[in-house]
């Protein structure tokens, strides 16, 4: 068992913190900008509620994070009530929020500077992979940090990868992003078409799904998309903030990303449709409009 901090409780961290607590058996304190949410989470979980992220951090062996943005992240971290304000020596700080490799990289500097480590963890699986308890985690960071902390990351993960050094995380879900906005638009215009042709979308799924064109998101989100709902996952919002991340990247390495592009000025097409709490799968209601 570890003394644990969590700061931030939203749809991914809420129960990601209560794994580290009853599936790690872990000692977790949990802090959220909203206190009401963080007294929520200990009245079902246990554990105890921090007024700052400070007094979140103090004394823990590992600090994990999950919070909105670069910004959100450096208010958690060195802002004046900030976590690095208090972490002992030797401790890891696991942030698990989907960011900039070049924040990553900033805060794993001033992590050093204080005698501890800095683990740039972001996750992929959405909400169901959350709550399961079955997400993948692509780290950046030194080998050494990442051995420690692992075993306490497997509380909520299925698969835990170390990428490389500092930065290296938040850059393998920047491609993880690139390629799930390209099969999604794939697969909204191919079930598009279906309907167009007066197909069974049904039977044409059962049937393709099992050869080359199959993927996660045709398994899991193509039935909500024939039904045109788009409650189930991901939020346009959260995509574009990431497609955003990996658009200014490219701009810095000379990546070219013309589909990415091309797909992130589709869901800016959703978000004026009204769709930004839509999942990502709704590309195929601006298709449909």
């Amino acid at each position: 068992m570890a003394s644990v901090a969590f700061l931030g409780l939203g749809v991914m961290g809420y129960p990601m913190a209560g794994h580290l607590r009853n599936k790690g058996g872990h000692d977790v304190t949990v802090y959220n900008r909203t206190k009401a949410k963080a007294e929520q989470w200990v009245a079902q979980h246990g554990g105890s509620v921090a007024n700052t992220p400070a007094e979140a951090a103090d004394g823990k062996d590992f600090v994990f994070s999950c919070v909105g943005n670069d910004d959100d992240l450096r208010a958690v971290t060195i802002g004046a009530e900030g976590a690095f304000q208090s972490m002992k020596k030797g401790a890891i700080f696991i942030d698990n929020t989907t960011a900039s490799a070049e924040v990553a990289r900033e805060l794993a500097e001033k992590a050093q500077m204080r005698g501890f480590s800095f683990l740039d963890a972001p996750v992929s699986g959405g909400q169901a992979g959350a709550e399961n308890g079955v997400l993948t985690v692509m780290v950046g960071g030194e080998q050494k940090a990442f051995d420690k902390a692992k075993p306490v990351i497997d509380a909520y993960a299925r698969m835990v990868g170390l990428m490389g050094s500092a930065g290296s995380g938040q850059l393998t879900k920047m491609i993880n992003q690139i390629c799930i906005a390209g099969l999604v638009q794939g697969l909204a215009e191919g079930i598009h078409f279906g309907k167009k042709a007066g197909l069974d979308i049904e039977k044409v799924i059962e049937v393709i799904s099992k050869g080359a064109a199959g993927s996660w998101q045709m398994e899991n989100r193509h039935k909500t998309m024939n039904a045109g709902k788009y409650d189930f996952g991901f939020a346009v919002d959260w995509m574009r903030k990431d497609l955003g991340i990996c658009l200014a990247e490219a701009d810095r390495n000379g990546a070219k990303l013309p589909v990415t592009a091309l797909v992130d000025q589709f869901y800016k097409d959703v978000q004026g449709m009204g769709g930004k709490r839509w999942d990502t799968s709704s590309l195929l209601a601006r298709l449909e409009k």
